[in-house]
């Protein structure tokens, strides 16, 4: 019991870390969003994956070259797609906010993380046709019914502050949440594909609480690649943009920048890092209580993040308490989706 209460607290951990990684990223002043990201992203994707796995392995490079290029090719190419959902993500808080955003997002990601593995292993009828696939079923559509809950709080915070919010776009918030949701299945594709790296990490006397770290340098890596592309071609190519204007500004403000976009890429990273060690602590039987705890401490706290920065502020109690209706009837969902997985 003891054991299982701390991967509990670690899992709490990692969620909250995951729910708040944004907060220091909007204190970020004179910086593009594109510079804050990319200096963000330096630390949870490439900084703390590699500097991690050079403390756990007893010999870096020879760990990696053992793996065969195919493999590490396979594992760096999933992790481009997750890439591709993580600067989704990051440009649905831009546009929709924390509380509204995380909503949304973890809504789709919750959908579309439980339909897709069943549909490409051909099991779409189990999901009708057993006691399992049919509570996964009604945590998709409770998630959908909460998903549109909160959009429709969104839209009403709209027109009450009527796009009073910097850069608050609803609907490109939205259809960037559902790309977010599809192509962020990339992390759970590639961490599947890099379970070798995983048993060769603990082959070699690393302690299971960090036998996944190492493949976070190739999954992490492969989500740099896109997400640094983005970024700098934007920089290069829009005129209102300039990474020199950026990195022109005074000593304190490159300091105070500097340091909220690092403390958000850490946090960002903190989040995989716990998550393992609270998978670690939870018995195999009791699986789904990973995901389950995840998501519902992610979607409760980007809730109250939110409105602790202020997202909210001059809208009435309507639009707010749409808001919170919405974001437990999520977290309904994902327990009902970590129940359907406990049946199976």
């Amino acid at each position: 019991m003891q054991v299982i209460l701390a991967g509990i607290g670690w899992h709490v951990v990692g969620a909250t870390m995951a729910a708040s990684f944004y907060a220091p990223i909007e204190k970020v002043k004179k910086w593009s969003w594109e510079t804050t990201w990319a200096f963000a992203g330096f630390f949870s994707w490439i900084l703390l994956p590699i500097g991690v796995s050079l403390l756990l392995l007893p010999n870096f490079r020879g760990f990696y070259a053992s793996m065969g290029p195919d493999l590490l090719l396979k594992v760096a190419l999933f992790g481009a797609m997750w890439g591709v959902g993580n600067v989704s993500y990051g440009l649905t808080m831009r546009y929709m906010g924390m509380s509204l955003g995380i909503g949304v997002a973890i809504g789709v990601t919750l959908v579309v993380g439980t339909l897709v593995p069943p549909l490409m292993h051909g099991q779409a009828a189990m999901l009708f046709t057993t006691k399992s696939g049919l509570l996964t079923m009604a945590g998709i559509v409770v998630a959908l019914a909460g998903v549109a809950i909160v959009s429709y709080a969104g839209h009403q915070k709209e027109l009450q502050l009527k796009r009073e919010i910097e850069e608050f776009n609803l609907a490109l918030g939205l259809g960037l949440a559902v790309m977010c949701g599809i192509f962020s299945s990339g992390m759970s594709f590639a961490m599947d594909a890099a379970k070798p790296m995983t048993a060769a990490a603990l082959h070699l006397g690393v302690n299971p609480l960090y036998s996944a770290l190492p493949s976070y340098v190739f999954i992490m890596g492969g989500g740099a690649v896109v997400n640094l592309c983005y970024c700098f071609v934007r920089l290069g190519i829009k005129k209102d943009l300039s990474l020199r204007r950026d990195l022109s500004q005074t000593r304190q403000t490159l300091w105070k920048n500097g340091s909220m976009a690092a403390a958000g890429g850490i946090m960002w990273y903190l989040q995989f890092f716990f998550y393992a060690w609270g998978a670690a602590n939870i018995p195999q039987r009791l699986g789904y209580v990973n995901w389950m705890l995840h998501m519902s401490i992610y979607v409760l706290c980007g809730g109250l993040v939110g409105l602790a920065l202020g997202e909210w502020k001059g809208v009435n109690s309507r639009p707010v308490r749409l808001l919170w209706a919405g974001i437990i009837v999520i977290i309904a969902a994902a327990n009902l989706v970590g129940l359907g997985m406990a049946a199976s």
